[in-house]
């Protein structure tokens, strides 16, 4: 049975990606499984800065669930575990590519509204510059 988080009322295929790609630190997991490949887990955790270890497992368990990734545990001693996309997940590379054009599009005409919110949030690098490197 679909969890009730994937279950459309409608059946609005819009409203269905949205369920799946949305959420407080998918966008960002997406944008570094696409242009880095394998991470293990504190690798996307030093990517995504603001999350809390217990968001960002909330965020990866979820993903995995609908299939976008794929959690690869190796039986080591200490445990490695490392998370890529599967190929519907690398399908999101257009999505998300979209999702990048649209944000630098409206930061452009709008930069009143985001004066504030950039000087709090700036990164350094954005994982959505080096989405054109993916392919798809």
């Amino acid at each position: 049975m679909r969890p009730k988080r994937l279950a459309p009322k409608g059946g609005c295929p819009v409203e269905l990606t949205v369920s799946v790609i949305g959420g407080a630190w998918k966008p960002m997991i997406l944008f570094h499984l696409l242009v880095d490949g394998k991470k293990r887990f504190m690798e996307l955790s030093r990517c995504v800065p603001g999350a809390t270890q217990r968001m960002l497992t909330l965020q990866l368990r979820e993903l995995e669930a609908d299939g976008i990734v794929i959690r690869h545990v190796y039986p080591e001693v200490p445990p490695r575990v490392e998370y890529e996309l599967t190929p519907i997940g690398k399908q999101l590379g257009a999505v998300m590519r979209s999702l990048r054009d649209w944000g630098i599009r409206y930061r452009a005409e709008h930069p009143e509204l985001l004066a504030a919110w950039q000087t709090e949030t700036a990164l350094d690098v954005c994982p959505g510059d080096r989405i054109d490197t993916v392919p798809g």
